[in-house]
């Protein structure tokens, strides 16, 4: 495994790449025009792509392409097309959200390389073993986490032979990546799916706090972190921006390359950033990594800093000292423009023309030379067999430039065939002329031979265990257990974020109630997790739930039946292998984000469980950060030990189009916010109650906000006659739900 500190940068067209290469990026990561997470990105056509692996490489730069977004079924064929071209672009890695495309690249398509996304959530222990078990060769590091939690989690995954990278520069999002659905519930436009609207940027009602944008966060900046980084063996420091121009790129990758080589060569840190500052930035914190996480995150407002900080550092403050403030800034950002210009004005990413010239006589090799560029690279190649007289098809030329044309495809471009030393009438083996063809195109490869199309075939629907359709509710309260007496339903307790070390309450009360299912959270960070490890341990459930992957690893090493909870965002067949066939698992949510005709062609793996939510309160974000401070206010500077287990603080913050949402935290929980209304989708069960084994709701008071709490037996009763096939129920529901929808059903993703 490699140790050297990587520099890696974002790529989000042709000239932000270049800027990245000529500035000393060790590997840049860019998307193409679909699957990938910065849909509002140029993005880089499957040419250009070509184009930029030879410039790349070129200066020992690696490529990886972002594949980092959910799939849907009806994709499943042509990302197969497309993994198919990939394994013969000489591709350093993709960098994967899906847990379907491990199971596809495992499987077809091993010679690639598979990073796990941001958008995987990777903050605990387990979920390291997870990835390392299901093909992941590096990961990426969740923003929230501090140095020492990052430092913990690089040793085991170094154990494992997994490779680590962090964010260290652009912007944070205030919410844990992958587990925001704000601009998913509210426009259609899911993070998901690389189509973020950045809720969290909007402007609000002005909040108790005096603030309009009490969301938004600074840009991250680890600038003078790098010792930190470096002793944690952190293996790559990862900049984001992958919507940010040239221009922004070339500065900020020149900047930390600067000081990465400051840092390894003479061991000290350069103490001048002002080059960061020049760029667009909100301004910066590096509260996560210190895990100090203040008021002073947050800036109201969202837009570009820079100007500011300018005018600030020159402390001016009569017009024509900030006028000169802002034109020093403009001719600084001009030089570096100007720099850059003139640095990648050669660089080049055009196809390579190519020549093929064939010769050859009667009882001699059929001959290919084939010239790149202007006689800068010149390869010869012969067949095996001899050349003899034709007595039907001879080879002639445009039966030849069929066969050959197709060399041209990816890196080069056939600028015309020669064929004046080549007697007529002459012919060799078919298969000779295949082979010769073969031979050509690995020498193209870098004399890598071409990995031939893989054929997938369809997976087998399999059926359900059993006819039946039950409903499974989901409880947070002990002074709720007394509904399992009302239904047969399965009944799981949600187990908090938090819990508190050495503490055995909910321990107690699994072994008190052995009906419940524990349902783990989809974060669940240092202590937590070990609780939550010693809580399966302790004792040891037939089943559980869990939407966090550390913990279902967990549970597949001590034979406990699992089923994956509906935040791990399944939403197609090979998401669903990779869970049953990798780690046992016995069934999957199928994620609420996709629509009917999404869901319908999902292929059930063999005795396997699928089941998906009806009635549930629409969680939009959750964070580790706090969303008080900027809302109804905290004493407390910043947060502490304790906050997550004590506080119980709740608002509402209204966006300027007039628009609602709860903020909520339970004991026990991150701040989360919450829409206002609910999820109910009575239609799923006529429309595919055939599909699942069982419909969930979710009992809990967790999102209610100032919604009156519902009499929840009536909603049991209710949710069985709807199952059962009673008429009236869904009107029922919809007059005891009256604040609900389920516009994710209807529009997807």
């Amino acid at each position: 495994m490699k140790r050297n500190i990587e520099l890696l940068a974002p790529g989000g067209d042709v000239e932000a790449i270049k800027a990245a290469v000529i500035a000393g990026a060790n590997a840049v990561y860019c998307g193409l025009d679909n699957f990938n997470a910065r849909n509002r990105a140029a993005n880089l056509s499957f040419d250009d792509l070509s184009g930029i692996l030879r410039l790349a490489h070129k200066y020992d730069c690696e490529v990886f392409l972002t594949l980092n977004v959910v799939i849907l079924e009806h994709e499943i064929h042509s990302l197969i097309k497309l993994l198919n071209k990939l394994v013969n672009t000489g591709i350093d890695g993709i960098i994967v959200q899906d847990l379907g495309i491990f199971n596809l690249v495992k499987k077809h398509f091993p010679s690639l390389d598979i990073h796990a996304s941001t958008q995987l959530t990777t903050l605990n222990e387990g979920q390291i073993l997870f990835l390392a078990k299901i093909g992941a060769s590096r990961l990426n590091l969740s923003r929230e986490l501090n140095i020492g939690e990052i430092k913990s989690l690089t040793a085991l995954a170094h154990k494992h032979n997994v490779l680590t990278e962090v964010f260290v520069h652009g912007a944070l999002c205030i919410a844990f990546s992958g587990q925001c659905y704000s601009t998913s519930v509210s426009v259609g436009n899911s993070g998901n799916r690389g189509s973020c609207s950045q809720a969290c940027r909007d402007e609000y009602e002005i909040t108790a706090e005096g603030h309009r944008f009490p969301l938004n966060l600074k840009d991250n900046s680890a600038y003078f972190d790098l010792p930190a980084l470096a002793d944690a063996q952190v293996d790559s420091l990862k900049i984001e921006g992958r919507i940010k121009n040239a221009h922004y790129v070339y500065t900020v990758v020149d900047s930390w390359r600067k000081q990465v080589d400051a840092f390894v060569d003479k061991g000290k840190l350069l103490a001048d950033d002002s080059n960061l500052h020049r760029v667009f930035n909100r301004d910066f914190t590096n509260s996560f990594l210190q895990g100090k996480l203040s008021k002073d995150m947050f800036i109201d407002n969202p837009r570009d800093y820079s100007v500011t900080h300018a005018i600030e550092k020159n402390h001016a403050v009569m017009p024509d000292d900030i006028k000169d403030a802002k034109q020093k800034l403009f001719t600084e950002r001009n030089q570096i423009g100007a720099e850059l210009a003139e640095k990648i004005k050669y660089l080049t990413i055009a196809k390579q023309p190519l020549m093929l010239a064939f010769s050859g006589q009667l009882n001699a090799p059929l001959c290919l030379t084939m010239t790149i560029g202007d006689q800068d690279k010149v390869h010869r190649l012969q067949t095996d067999s001899m050349l003899k007289t034709a007595s039907e098809s001879a080879i002639n030329q445009a039966s030849m430039e069929k066969r050959f044309k197709n060399l041209g495809s990816n890196d080069y471009r056939i600028e015309g065939f020669e064929w004046s030393g080549l007697d007529d009438g002459l012919t060799v083996p078919f298969k000779e002329l295949s082979a010769l063809k073969n031979r050509a195109a690995s020498l193209l490869n870098n004399s890598v031979d071409m990995i031939p199309f893989v054929e997938v075939a369809a997976l087998e629907k399999h059926q359900k265990t059993s006819d039946k359709t039950s409903l499974s509710i989901l409880i947070a309260d002990e002074k709720d257990v007394h509904l399992c007496e009302l239904t047969d339903a399965d009944v799981y307790f949600k187990i908090p974020e938090s819990l508190k070390k050495g503490c055995n309450r909910h321990i107690e009360l699994f072994l008190r109630h052995p009906r419940l299912i524990p349902w783990f959270p989809a974060v669940l960070i240092g202590k937590d997790y070990d609780e939550s490890v010693r809580l399966l341990e302790e004792v040891h459930p037939k089943q559980i739930v869990s939407n966090n992957t550390g913990v279902a690893y967990k549970a597949f090493e001590m034979g406990i039946e699992w089923i994956a909870g509906p935040f791990l965002n399944t939403t197609n067949s090979y998401a669903l292998l990779t869970l049953k066939e990798e780690l046992n698992c016995a069934g999957a949510f199928i994620s609420n984000e996709i629509n009917r005709m999404q869901i319908r062609n999902i292929a059930r793996p063999s005795n396997f469980k699928l089941l998906y939510s009806i009635y549930h309160p629409i969680l939009l974000m959750t964070s580790r950060q706090c969303f008080f401070q900027q809302t109804v206010g905290c004493k407390k500077s910043e947060i502490e030990d304790g906050c997550m287990l004590s506080c119980t603080k709740a608002t509402t913050i209204t966006n300027v189009k007039g628009v609602s949402f709860a903020v909520d935290k339970q004991k026990g929980g991150y701040p989360s916010i919450y829409n206002h209304e609910q999820f109910l989708n009575a239609d799923i069960v006529s429309d595919l109650g055939d599909l699942f084994d069982a419909f969930f709701i979710d009992l809990t008071n967790i999102g209610a906000g100032s919604k009156p709490e519902l009499d929840k037996a009536i909603l049991i009763k209710s949710f069985e006659n709807l199952l059962h096939g009673n008429a009236e129920s869904a009107d029922e529901l919809s007059e005891l739900v009256s604040v609900s929808t389920h516009a994710q059903y209807s529009q997807g993703l």
